[in-house]
């Protein structure tokens, strides 16, 4: 499959706007975390605003901040990913069904609520008429995107530059569910000691994460996207063997990796699968976390992939990120791995544009 260029990264997560690159931390109290406001009213007017619900919000603005940074001003297509998609809004509508008795409804509850809202919001924001498609694979929903795009780059030479990404909020009866379902820790903890945790669940939280990205290498380019893979289902001793596997279809070995992300969340049932990595072929390269500081929710791999992007620009690892003390001189390639439950798992490997 076709590689391609990632030019501009725009984030929204429960921390500060430039939280990839700074050392602060927002500590927040509680197993649900909202993600941050930023100033929507820079790029979406106020009347329009007033109609969207946050995940709708968060999809625009990040979309369109991501392209503005990128000098781009319409995409070719737009690809989103979305564990559940607009939940506030799907509330509303079944609210409404029960008041009215599943009797008369307004077609714009339905519009709002279906999984597909924030990617035609996007284009119609843009005046978009491009190819447009919208993943909902839980969590490799993000992954799901970067493989259309490696399709569509591969298949269409009239597609030139996309925008890609992944949102999802929380909403009062569906985030409920998932307590229920023990997927949200018993106990109310802080964001911070979530890595320290030795129970079952996690925090869920919110987040946006989109990304320009073209066909060529232009002068501003951050990083490449060279491989993508996801699996359903393996056992926590199979994990290396995956990694190993996929890595030598890159023509790759572990030792050239030079930083991991992982998707570490505290939820011990699971976390086994990161550790098994942690201890065996990458016990000796920089680990990183990030849901100690995000939550975890079905589109925050590619919060993942914005790390391990703003890593491959920067060339620097922020101590908040970094779940061991080793270090590199140098950080080429970057390999980012994500799974929820058990099942899911997403491999994204990042190459700097220098090699």
């Amino acid at each position: 499959m076709r590689s391609f260029y990632i030019n501009s990264v725009s984030t929204i997560v429960a921390q500060p706007e430039d939280f990839l690159t700074s050392e602060e931390i927002l500590e927040v109290q509680g197993n649900i975390l909202k993600a941050s406001a930023r100033n929507y009213k820079e790029l979406i007017k106020p009347m329009m605003l007033r109609r969207m619900s946050k995940a709708v919000k968060m999809g625009i603005f990040s979309a369109v901040q991501a392209l503005s940074r990128s000098g781009i001003k319409s995409p070719d297509a737009i690809l989103v990913g979305t564990g559940q998609g607009c939940m506030q809004d799907t509330e509303k509508f079944m609210q409404q069904i029960e008041e009215s008795e599943e009797q008369l409804l307004t077609p714009t509850s339905f519009i709002q609520s279906t999984h597909n809202t924030v990617s035609g919001q996007i284009a119609l924001f843009l005046k978009c008429t491009g190819y447009n498609m919208t993943y909902t694979q839980n969590s490799v929903s993000f992954e799901s995107c970067l493989l259309d795009a490696q399709m569509q780059f591969e298949l269409d030479p009239e597609i030139q530059n996309l925008i890609i990404g992944a949102v999802d909020e929380t909403s009062v009866k569906f985030t409920g569910f998932q307590k229920l379902d023990g997927q949200i820790k018993e106990e109310e903890i802080t964001n911070t000691d979530l890595l320290n945790s030795n129970t079952p669940g996690t925090i869920i939280s919110e987040s946006a994460a989109f990304f320009s990205i073209s066909r060529e290498k232009s002068s501003g380019s951050l990083a490449v996207c060279s491989a993508v893979k996801i699996f359903n289902e393996v056992q926590p001793d199979e994990i290396e063997e995956k990694v190993i596997d996929f890595l030598h279809e890159n023509k790759l070995i572990p030792k050239q990796i030079d930083a991991i992300v992982l998707g570490n969340n505290g939820d011990i049932r699971f976390d086994t699968y990161y550790q098994k990595l942690q201890q065996g072929i990458f016990s000796n390269v920089p680990q990183l976390g990030y849901k100690s500081l995000t939550g975890d929710n079905d589109s925050i791999s590619a919060i993942g992939c914005a790390l391990g992007v703003s890593i491959l620009q920067h060339q620097l690892i922020p101590k908040k990120f970094r779940i061991n003390s080793k270090s590199a001189s140098t950080f080429n390639r970057i390999l980012v791995y994500n799974q929820y439950l058990g099942r899911n798992h997403g491999f994204i490997l990042l190459e700097s544009v220098e090699i």
